[in-house]
């Protein structure tokens, strides 16, 4: 009679515990799902830009506007580093009060390093004059908005409201269309630099009313002095992944000519919803991460690999996609670009499959806050990467850089997971503290 009624209690114990692990794993699928479902709106807007761009302005005007475009995810790079990064990092899944006095600070420097290098480009953008000269001012001047309004995006899904986010990105994308229209009577790419920055604006300033709290500027030192340990790291990692692109976009024009990085920015559009999603990753995936490391440590290494596999099979399942489209199809959607975009669709799916696999180790490194080890990697990916392509486009062109980048970043996805392996290890070893929350 004993043992049945401890077996009875036991069995009685065991039902909210299952329960407690169904609802977490709920949770889980539904905050991911508003990741994804705000990756998408952010990878068709991005799409819909970069084709109605294409096809307003032609392969040469085009390669201009992509060196803009190209320049905006350097200074983004440096905003996320500094900002919001160490956000989702150490204030993912914490109570409302500290989140939001973390936001408020957070937003702040995202808003201050838009002004500060808003400030340089317009500038640079004078001193260069000819076609690049305006476009480079315009960004400039609508830097503030463009990083202001990522911020908010980071913020919502460090608090696990990615359904915010995902609105915020609606609000952008419905901003964007009288926008583009009125850019496309203008027909210069400063107009829809200007067009593509202003809608960005008015979705930051919606961030600002769907948080309730204001960026404060003047917290900036404050939170750049208690993140640094974490922040200037990431700051190095983030501009080595947008800087490489950029070193390879110029060096591209250099040797081949401006329309190269035209033909080169038409192929990647074609995988535009994983490009997005690869650019935006940390949205979503360190906050999860990051979770997954406080609740369940020893299943980390699985959710990263199930992360990177997911997205490296789906981007050869697209890429194979592309290859089948008829010809007239692709002239519809990118114009003049097509006939030299079509030929870099093989080796561009197999870099944006690469680094979709090895973004699943940098989410495991970044929730084990091991900057060092990530930096690393990301120094390593970043040297190839810029090797490769630059190496590629000297020996065989733009065809030639293509599958340089694509080799390279190949290699880089196996350092980053060698690096969380060991990084897995030492965390068993010897755990890390959780995450500050003052």
């Amino acid at each position: 009679m004993t043992s049945m009624t401890a077996k009875g209690e036991k069995t009685t114990a065991a039902v909210p515990a299952r329960h407690a692990r169904r609802t977490a794993k709920r949770a889980i699928l539904g905050r991911l799902s508003w990741g994804l479902a705000d990756q998408a709106a952010s990878s068709l807007s991005n799409f819909v830009v970069g084709i109605y761009v294409a096809r307003s302005l032609g392969l040469t005007a085009f390669g201009v506007f992509s060196l803009a475009w190209v320049t905006y995810g350097v200074v983004l790079s440096v905003s996320r580093g500094l900002a919001t990064d160490p956000l989702v990092v150490r204030f993912s899944g914490v109570p409302d009060w500290s989140w939001r006095r973390a936001v408020a600070r957070s937003s702040g420097t995202a808003l201050g390093v838009g002004g500060a290098i808003g400030a340089a480009c317009v500038v640079l953008g004078l001193a260069l004059g000819g076609r690049v000269g305006p476009a480079f001012a315009c960004l400039g001047f609508m830097l503030p908005g463009l990083l202001l309004q990522d911020a908010w995006r980071y913020a919502f899904f460090a608090a696990g409201t990615g359904r915010r986010a995902f609105v915020n990105d609606i609000v952008w994308g419905i901003a964007l269309i009288p926008a583009m229209v009125v850019a496309a009577r203008v027909g210069s790419v400063a107009a829809f630099v200007l067009a593509w920055g202003a809608s960005a604006a008015v979705a930051a300033a919606y961030g600002c009313v769907q948080s309730g709290i204001r960026p404060r500027m003047t917290g900036a030192h404050e939170w750049l002095r208690e993140h640094r340990d974490l922040g200037y790291r990431y700051l190095v990692e983030n501009v080595g992944v947008s800087g490489a692109g950029q070193l390879r976009a110029y060096g591209l024009g250099a040797i081949v000519g401006v329309s190269a990085v035209g033909v080169v920015r038409g192929a990647e559009l074609l995988l535009g919803p994983f490009m997005a999603v690869l650019m935006g990753l940390s949205l979503v995936t360190v906050a999860e991460a990051a979770r997954v490391l406080r609740r369940a440590p020893h299943h980390l290494g699985v959710f990263c690999l199930v992360l990177g596999g997911v997205q490296a099979v789906a981007a050869l399942l697209w890429g194979a996609a592309l290859l089948l489209m008829p010809d007239r199809l692709g002239e519809f959607v990118l114009g003049d670009v097509w006939s030299s975009a079509s030929t870099l669709i093989a080796p561009v799916t197999l870099g944006v499959a690469g680094a979709g696999l090895g973004t699943g180790a940098a989410a495991g490194l970044r929730a084990l806050a091991a900057a060092r080890r990530s930096l690393r990697c990301q120094m390593f990916a970043s040297a190839f990467y810029v090797g490769g392509g630059l190496g590629g486009a000297a020996v065989a062109g733009t065809v030639g850089s293509a599958w340089g980048v694509a080799a390279s970043t190949v290699c880089g996805s196996a350092v980053w997971w060698l690096q969380l392996r060991s990084a897995l290890r030492e965390h068993h070893r010897t755990p890390i503290r959780e995450a500050r929350t003052p």
